[in-house]
């Protein structure tokens, strides 16, 4: 299975979007350790924090334009990115939930790929706040998320790097991920700007970001729509989106 499904044959369009106002959510450019990472901070007090993926007719938006065009009259995307694993349709992987409908269950077992590296865990957004919840525990306690979305491995768990991330492990590529704040009200999303290795990464939501749970997002088909940094980048259509929707 290959999870990262980048096996889509056509570029998405890359659509100019409107700039939002900059209070929506706040992107920086930060350096850890010799890399260059970009930084959104959603602030779930007052951000609209959503997850998204089909239209209205049940077909996939697979990019930041399409989720645009989908907002009523004078709501903006503020801030977007690739928002978990999928398969080569675009279903995700494993459980996901948008506007309270589950599409998919809660996989538990590992399997092959990233997303099976066992622990993996769920991203849950809740009114006023947002929660990164290792799998096992998730399925114990059973958060009522408005949106959710499984990915994996975590890459922090209870302030511990996953176990089985290697200092001088080889594989370096672009990656992106989602740690949350101790109290749910802050989610902080990274995306390295060159390749990174998991062990480096994981650190970065650790010690730099200061977030005790942590999780991978994807590797080679990371995307992110940050204006406010000049970020707004296209490719081959995406699953799952996360995004701050900016309301009138």
């Amino acid at each position: 299975m290959r999870t990262a499904a980048i096996c889509v044959a056509v570029w998405s369009a890359l659509v100019v979007l409107v700039t939002p106002a900059a209070e929506a959510v706040s992107c920086e450019m930060l350096t850890f350790e010799g890399g260059d990472y970009s930084v959104c901070s959603v602030d779930l007090r007052q951000d609209d924090l959503r997850i998204f993926l089909r239209d209205e007719t049940g077909m996939p938006l697979g990019s930041f334009g399409n989720v645009a065009r989908t907002l009523p009259d004078g709501h903006v995307l503020a801030f977007g990115v690739n928002g978990g694993m999928y398969h080569a349709d675009r279903r995700p992987v494993g459980l996901f939930i948008e506007d309270g409908q589950q599409e998919m269950r809660l996989l538990t077992n590992a399997s092959p790929g990233n997303f099976g590296l066992l622990p993996n865990g769920v991203f849950c957004i809740r009114a006023g706040r947002a929660d990164v919840i290792e799998t096992l525990r998730f399925a114990d306690t059973q958060p009522d998320c408005q949106y959710a979305t499984q990915s994996g491995p975590m890459l922090v768990i209870d302030d511990k790097l996953h176990p089985r991330f290697l200092k001088d492990g080889t594989s370096r590529l672009i990656r992106n991920g989602v740690g949350t704040t101790p109290d749910g009200k802050t989610a902080i999303f990274a995306m390295s700007n060159q390749g990174v290795n998991f062990h480096t990464f994981a650190r970065l939501f650790r010690d730099k970001l200061s977030t005790p749970n942590a999780l991978y997002l994807d590797g080679r088909i990371s995307r992110l729509y940050a204006p406010m940094i000049g970020r707004a980048d296209a490719g081959l259509p995406m699953g799952p989106i996360i995004g701050v929707v900016k309301t009138p």
